[in-house]
C-alpha cells in the first residue's frame, strides 16, 4: 500500500487531469468547483491544489479518519483521496443560504 504522502504529492500532481476527470464522471461536482474557484479568484485546477492544502492544514482528526477509512476501503486511493479533500473544501467553504459573497471580505 502506498504511503499517505506519496497519494497525497501524486494527487498534487495530477490536480489537473483530476479536473477533467471530474468534468466526464460529476457535471455538477465540476459546476460547484468552478462557482467555488470564481468565488475565490483561482483557477478551478488552483482551487483542487488548495483543496489538498487547505485539508492537510486544517481538517479535524475526525476529517483525517474518515479519509483513511474510504482510502483502505477503495481500490483507487488516490482519486478517493483527491475527491475527498475537494468535497471538504467545498463544504468548509460553502456560503450560508442568502448570503451574498463580498469579494473584499
Amino acid at each position: 500500500m502506498a504511503m499517505l504522502g506519496d497519494i497525497l504529492a501524486a494527487a498534487r500532481r495530477s490536480s489537473g487531469d483530476f479536473e477533467q476527470w471530474l468534468t466526464t464522471r460529476s457535471p455538477a461536482l465540476t459546476a460547484e468547483v468552478e462557482e467555488a474557484s470564481r468565488r475565490t479568484g483561482e483557477s478551478s485546477t488552483d482551487y483542487v491544489r488548495g483543496a489538498l492544502s487547505a485539508f492537510s492544514e486544517l481538517a479535524s482528526e475526525e476529517d483525517w479518519a474518515n479519509l483513511t477509512s474510504r482510502m483502505r476501503d477503495s481500490s483507487d486511493p488516490g482519486t478517493v483521496c483527491l475527491l475527498a479533500m475537494v468535497q471538504w473544501r467545498l463544504a468548509v467553504e460553502k456560503p450560508a443560504k442568502g448570503a451574498k459573497h463580498d469579494p473584499g471580505t
